[in-house]
């Protein structure tokens, strides 16, 4: 037993100082990334794996109608980045492989489809390094449902809590496992500031703070106090504590959810809260995702893979809604407001207007290309 805890002693000092290192580098940031100062954007496109290489097929063309007077003036360039499949990424045993990553930051903004993390084992999600390796701090994901009213804005923290440390715990055969949570005061403090910076430039006036801090008393404790010190600095915006538990009741009580506007929360509860909500727009195939930092940004469906549509041979009529939707939001990043309205009008017709007209699926007998062709033909 003692070997097991001078190991566990001395793989926590070093996970210690490593964090303690990179708050240290937080904390000395550069200034963000001026897209309308650039001569040109790169958007690097990552197909993933399982049904990710389809849909991106579809969102190259929608982005090549779209931006297609961008493309041939140069201000626009599309790069297409191979090798974050599950096969390759095994093979090399890495969450992403080295040329893969090289690739991605030659990029200034990323279009990525969806990628598979395999079950047990230390393989890191691809997700989760890239986040860390480009410090994608803010995972922003909006949930609309206009006939309820609805309008929701999520700001989760994209570089902490579980996640960082989540391939990195400790574990004594047959007795105990542990894994460790990471809040830091800057990353805190930045993922606040970007969330009422949204609210106070979209005249929102509340943002609900959600964290289980009555139980995770350091790191939750440490979010909620820094959130609620960010907003003393918005007197026009009410700032409300809720635990995680009651908010994802709260999502589905008819009677008071649209009543919320805009959400911080640290890192695992709003990987689980934002698929609830996005369940309630009309599942996680409707909604787009945002990884956004000061020097680079990621955008990307946010559902899985799905390897089983592709085994029985089914990843024709996988949806492409999801990557359209993280389109239109990679555009709104980089200054192409224009472009980004005309497209979110066109999938608000074509998913909610439309939607009993053409609807991808088996079900419905519709493939991806022709949900793509239909959205297409609209921009036309």
């Amino acid at each position: 037993m003692e070997k097991y805890i001078e190991a566990a002693t001395k793989q926590f000092e070093n996970l210690l100082k490593e964090q303690i290192a990179r708050a240290e580098k937080m904390a000395q940031a550069k200034p963000p990334k001026d897209f309308q100062n650039l001569d040109n954007i790169t958007i690097g496109l990552c197909g993933g794996d399982g049904i990710g290489p389809i849909i991106m097929k579809e969102a190259r063309r929608l982005l090549e109608t779209l931006l297609c007077d961008h493309i041939e003036s140069g201000k626009i360039i599309l790069k297409d980045i191979e090798g974050l499949t599950i096969e390759n990424r095994l093979a090399l045993g890495e969450a992403v492989p080295k040329d893969v990553l090289t690739a991605i930051k030659e990029c200034d903004v990323i279009l990525k489809g969806p990628t598979t993390t395999p079950k047990g084992g230390t393989m890191e999600s691809a997700n989760v390094t890239l986040r860390r390796e480009l410090d994608l701090y803010a995972n922003v994901r909006p949930v609309t449902v206009p006939e309820e009213g609805i309008d929701w804005m999520f700001y989760r923290e994209n570089t902490e809590g579980e996640y960082t440390l989540g391939s990195k715990g400790i574990e004594i055969p047959e007795l105990l496992a542990m894994d460790f949570k990471v809040t830091t005061d800057c990353g805190t403090e930045r993922i606040a500031r970007a969330a009422f910076e949204y609210a106070k430039a979209n005249g929102k006036d509340k943002v609900a703070i959600v964290t289980k801090a009555n139980i995770m008393k350091k790191t939750d404790g440490k979010f909620s106090k820094i959130c609620n010190d960010i907003a003393s600095e918005y007197p026009g915006i009410q700032a409300e504590d809720w635990y995680i538990d009651i908010m994802t009741a709260n999502l589905v009580n008819k009677a008071i959810r649209n009543q919320f506007q805009v959400f911080v929360l640290p890192n695992l509860y709003g990987d689980i809260i934002t698929d609830e909500a996005a369940e309630i727009q009309g599942g996680v195939g409707t909604a787009g995702s945002a990884n956004i930092g000061d020097h680079y940004a990621m955008f990307e469906a946010i559902h899985g893979s799905a390897p089983r549509m592709i085994e029985e041979g089914l990843g024709e009529y996988a949806n492409p809604s999801s990557i359209f939707k993280a389109a239109e939001m990679l555009l709104r990043h980089i200054g192409l407001i224009g472009k980004a309205d005309q497209l979110a009008d066109v999938l608000h017709t074509c998913c909610d207007v439309e939607k009993k007209v053409i609807v991808t699926g088996l079900a419905d007998g519709n493939t991806c290309k022709e949900f793509a062709d239909y959205v297409i033909s609209k921009l036309a």
